[in-house]
């Protein structure tokens, strides 16, 4: 005798928020594994350090786990995440003694741009290159104020729309779009200032 194995159906992030809110710890836990990696990515783009990401990312699902009561509904669960996310983020910028320059020598941005680009499976001097031209495009993006910066990295790199991001950010929609537009004119002029010709990701 066979018996069916039950499979849970697949659940929506409010609903899954809302699940936690009763009570139901796998549920967050599900919300958690179902995001983790995105707010570690999102966190890593903007403070360009690995083990700072890695506790920005367990304290916005902490914050995040502590402020279920107060979730509205009013937006999507996952922009609220990423509310809570940048802000850690950008708190822990503010509060570094000192500004960092560049890319450091373990800047985690620069070996995820090379794994998202798959140039990992080119040839050693290809690869060489490949990361050249990640660390210029990361020192360009460095270059950006806090804002502009911030923005780009939440439309460009993690792939929200305006709208999304302007939840996240608490601005207009036509503010974010009027920010990725100056950020993307002053990175293409840094790049190309650097003997770079801006590549967009398709």
């Amino acid at each position: 005798m066979q018996v069916a194995t039950l499979r849970m159906p697949h659940r929506t992030d409010r609903e899954l928020v809302d699940a936690a809110r009763e009570g139901d710890a796998e549920a967050f836990g599900q919300f958690v594994r179902r995001h983790q990696k995105r707010i570690y990515r999102l966190a890593a783009h903007l403070l360009r350090d690995a083990a700072e990401a890695e506790d920005v990312t367990q304290e916005a699902f902490v914050r995040a786990y502590r402020a279920l009561g107060g979730f509205d509904g009013r937006s999507e669960p996952f922009t609220w995440l990423y509310r809570i996310a940048t802000n850690l983020s950008l708190n822990a910028i503010r509060s570094r003694k000192t500004r960092r320059a560049g890319p450091t020598v373990d800047d985690p941005r620069i070996e995820g741009a090379l794994v998202e680009t798959r140039v990992t499976l080119g040839s050693p001097a290809q690869l060489t290159s490949d990361r050249q031209v990640a660390r210029v495009l990361c020192k360009g993006v460095d270059s950006l104020s806090e804002t502009l910066r911030t923005t780009l990295i939440l439309v460009t790199l993690d792939g929200l729309s305006h709208g999304e991001a302007a939840e996240v950010l608490g601005c207009p929609e036509g503010t974010v779009a009027w920010r990725v537009h100056e950020a993307r004119k002053k990175l293409a002029e840094y790049l190309e200032r650097h003997g770079h010709r801006r590549q967009e990701q398709g």
